[in-house]
């Protein structure tokens, strides 16, 4: 029987290419709908799209997700499971009562822990060093179904949303296979969430801006989970600079004030400790290390602040 398989960003690639390896057959697949993008407005495929037009599958981008023609299309297919990887969207009713082994969610986090659109960069937020991902049979609720299986991944003190996503996805697309294989043969049984929830709603630009009232090692933390999308960002003056790499130290000053801007050293105060920006992106320039951002300019330390 067939696969249809939901998703949309480069997270969910991985899985599509784990079920494609492994042979399975995927009869539809579903996912957003092409967004403008950049700053040509460019009107640009999902990642998900891309792959499986590359290998010939059937694609589908419904607006809505109730849509007729959608709930139609995959009764017609008569799915064996559903998967679901990063589709973005809630599956309602009468899409999860549809496949005979049911929808099956491959999620960037140890449920219970950070439900919700954004695990990977929460997990960083919150400074966790260990999260991972579970694989789920859904229901209505935001990811609130039967646990199926877990694997731990391990979060470096360099990581970013970037290299976790990346590592998690991988780590999904393996898990994806051996859970499909375990419904298949009853060694995989569906088990109740256990223990408390926390969620992990989702981004948006705004959410990048830099609060220099937060301890040296939580901004840290936040310019590691912001990175590459929204971004972590502050300004100087009226210049819009992305922090891209920072590290906390310990120190005194007043949040936002810069402390040194010389000798290839850029140190600013938060609310607890002082933080070094180490890599920088200036608006309309390439991303640089903070000393061939420094070079040239004349900023007075102890005077000037980020905002």
């Amino acid at each position: 029987m067939a696969l249809i398989f939901f998703g949309t960003p480069g997270f969910a690639v991985p899985s599509l290419e784990a079920l494609l390896s492994a042979g399975e057959a995927v009869g539809l697949v579903v996912t957003q709908p092409d967004k403008v993008k950049g700053r040509g407005h460019v009107l640009s495929p999902p990642q998900v799209k891309e792959r499986a037009l590359s290998a010939g599958l059937r694609v589908l981008q419904p607006r809505k997700i109730r849509d007729e023609a959608l709930i139609r299309e995959i009764q017609e297919t008569g799915p064996e499971f559903i998967v679901v990887v990063a589709f973005g969207r809630i599956l309602p009713s009468e899409i999860l009562s549809i496949p005979q082994g049911g929808c099956i969610n491959v999620h960037a986090s140890l449920l219970p822990k950070y439900r919700g659109a954004a695990p990977v960069q929460w997990a960083l937020l919150k400074g966790e060093k260990v999260t991972g991902v579970t694989t789920m049979r859904m229901d209505e609720g935001l990811d609130t179904g039967d646990v199926l299986l877990r694997t731990e991944i391990e979060i470096s003190d360099d990581d970013t949303a970037e290299t976790l996503g990346e590592r998690l996805s991988l780590a999904g697309a393996r898990l994806l296979l051996e859970t499909l294989s375990g419904l298949r043969n009853g060694s995989v049984v569906p088990t109740p969430q256990a223990g408390e929830p926390s969620y992990a709603p989702p981004l948006n630009k705004e959410d990048g801006r830099i609060d220099w009232s937060k301890s040296a090692e939580e901004l840290s933390f936040f310019v590691r989970a912001m990175h590459p999308w929204p971004s972590a960002f502050c300004y100087l003056g009226g210049e819009r600079l992305r922090i891209v790499e920072a590290t906390p130290l310990e120190g005194r000053s007043v949040p936002g004030m810069i402390e040194k801007a010389s000798q290839g050293e850029f140190l600013a105060g938060t609310g607890l400790g002082l933080l070094r920006i180490k890599t920088l992106q200036p608006e309309g320039r390439k991303i640089m290390p903070a000393a061939a951002f420094l070079a040239g300019r004349s900023i007075r330390e102890g005077r000037e602040k980020l905002a």
